[in-house]
């Protein structure tokens, strides 16, 4: 089991407050984007993992906080 499934799996209230705390997003998306890199969905998993661990990594993860209210998963995963 991945860390990308796992997330999913969680209930939604708990992948919502993953993604609200601001330190604990940014790690969260770091971990799930890893797992689904090595996971099988190499090139875009890299290059969003790319976006995460820079500076634009806090705005990537808003914008997967309102993702996953809308369609339960991070964006591109």
């Amino acid at each position: 089991m991945s860390i990308n499934s796992g997330f999913k799996s969680l209930p939604r209230i708990v992948q919502i407050i993953l993604l609200l705390i601001p330190g604990v997003n940014w790690v969260t998306e770091i971990c799930v984007r890893v797992s689904a890199a090595i996971h099988g969905k190499g090139t875009e998993q890299v290059i969003v993992l790319i976006f995460a661990i820079l500076p634009t990594g806090v705005f990537l993860g808003w914008i997967d906080l309102i993702w996953c209210l809308v369609f339960k998963r991070l964006i591109l995963t």
